[in-house]
């Protein structure tokens, strides 16, 4: 736009130059008119505009965490898996046995496995020496089949509804059932293992803890955080989607709480997309951004015990394919249960600014959990600490530890695709190597990339990792 405002005052006048002069400087305007045109039709970048000084330091921030005391501290299960029963109806029961998918398996111990989902009404429970049956009422396997998943759908997949009352009273029932026969007597009862809390779902559960909140052991629900079939990439990334966690949680704990306060509750049963998962997404790095945060959401929220669905099944939402493959999120948990514990700590954050605002710098698109370091990897003292961030912004950010984290060695554990398809890759990579299995019997070592103390966390654009952050020597992570 400069060329253009000089040009008038550029031309000469026709009163001031001589005709035989005109010719070039006609020539010299019109190859700045067209270099101008040419700029403007096919390169659109910005021009550089210089950058105020301190703007780079804004992006900077603060990190600490309080050592004292945790805020939480969840089951020691607390990440544990579901089989669904289709495996035994579509053949696949046998593979079980398989020597890589025990492998598989054995890298997420402890924790508990659930037999179960929404495809169980062809089995049959048969117990011949239940003597319950004898009384002429139904035996315990009646209301194991019958109350299986999500009660509150029972109208749409059967036909009839229950309330929260009878089915209550149901399992008051089963418990009495299950108390005179040895091998359950010390069997513990969750439910009711209803869907999402809308208002219906909520009416359900009131009824049912008004009744049976003593009976159970812990209070159980599932959830799906996006339908399968519509969902796009960028779905993956949208803090909203996130979000919709947290405000389950509190409704879930608002209703348990009126009745029995303290009682645990579990996620038992949780996926990303419905309607079995879509290829290439649910199965994706992309995912991944879900799951993490899920797990940070669940134990930040006094959650005890989340149950991924499924270890191995049909579909896309699993941790292994059809082939025995781990995918992300796989890899995702087992870096979990490797580095985190079961003590949840406050975060503090604040950004370096002219009026520092604690916590307001990190907003919703970048996500910081912190434990204790799980004191069974014999690779870190107890006191330690792990980080696991999320940082969904195109831009890379940059956090400063201070406080007792000041000056501290870190262990970075960084997950990123692996490959061409980026967000989509079922393959990752861990400081820049890809995981993959050494055989059937064995899992990759999963080492670390140190980062020298006092050295400033570089967190990648749409990235998640882990931060072992050593020798704190936290009071709450010395002991169990």
């Amino acid at each position: 736009m400069r060329v253009l405002g000089a040009f008038p005052e550029a031309m000469p006048s026709s009163n001031s130059r001589p005709p035989a002069c005109l010719a070039p400087v006609a020539l010299f305007l019109a190859l700045l008119l067209h270099l101008f045109l040419s700029s403007q039709a096919g390169d659109r970048r910005p021009l550089p505009v210089d950058r105020a000084p301190g703007l780079k330091e804004k992006t900077l921030i603060l990190l600490d965490v309080s050592t004292k005391n945790p805020v939480r501290t969840v089951s020691e299960n607390f990440l544990s898996l579901q089989l669904d029963p289709s495996i035994i109806h579509d053949g696949w029961l046998d593979f079980l046995s398989s020597k890589r998918l025990v492998t598989l398996a054995r890298g997420l111990s402890p924790a508990f496995l659930r037999f179960g989902g929404k495809r169980t009404d062809f089995l049959q429970f048969q117990n011949l020496r239940n003597p319950a049956k004898s009384r002429g009422g139904p035996g315990p396997d009646y209301y194991l089949k019958n109350y299986e998943d999500e009660p509150n759908n029972y109208r749409t997949m059967h036909g009839r509804a229950v309330n929260g009352s009878q089915l209550g009273k149901d399992y008051i029932q089963l418990k009495s059932l299950l108390q005179p026969i040895r091998i359950y007597s010390r069997a513990s009862l969750y439910g009711p293992n209803i869907g999402r809390p809308r208002k219906n779902v909520i009416a359900l559960l009131d009824g049912f803890m008004k009744v049976a909140g003593s009976t159970v052991d812990a209070v159980t629900w599932q959830h799906c955080y996006i339908d399968g079939r519509v969902v796009k990439v960028m779905d993956f990334l949208k803090t909203r989607l996130l979000d919709t966690l947290s405000d389950q949680i509190r409704k879930i704990q608002k209703v348990v709480n009126t009745y029995t306060p303290g009682k645990k509750i579990w996620l038992e049963g949780v996926v990303t997309t419905s309607a079995g998962g879509t290829n290439n997404l649910s199965d994706s790095y992309a995912a991944g951004f879900l799951w993490l945060n899920t797990l940070g959401m669940l134990a930040n929220q006094g959650i005890d015990v989340v149950i991924r669905h499924s270890f191995f099944d049909h579909g896309y939402n699993h941790l292994v394919d059809q082939n025995f493959n781990p995918l992300p999120d796989y890899w995702l948990s087992l870096l979990y249960k490797r580095l985190i514990g079961p003590k949840v700590l406050a975060v503090h954050v604040a950004g370096l600014q002219r009026k520092p605002r604690p916590g307001r710098v990190i907003r919703d698109k970048l996500r910081i959990y912190a434990h204790c370091t799980n004191h069974h990897n014999h690779n870190y003292v107890r006191g330690s600490i792990t980080l696991f961030i999320i940082n969904l912004h195109r831009s890379r950010k940059k956090i400063k530890l201070a406080g007792t984290l000041r000056d501290k060695l870190v262990h970075q554990y960084l997950l990123q695709p692996h490959g061409q398809e980026g967000l989509k890759s079922k393959s990752v990579q861990l400081n820049g190597q890809p995981l993959v299995m050494v055989d059937d019997g064995t899992l990759p070592e999963l080492k670390p990339r140190p980062l020298r103390a006092g050295r400033t966390l570089v967190i990648p654009p749409v990235t998640m990792g882990f931060y072992v952050v050593k020798n704190v020597n936290a009071v709450a992570c010395r002991y169990r």
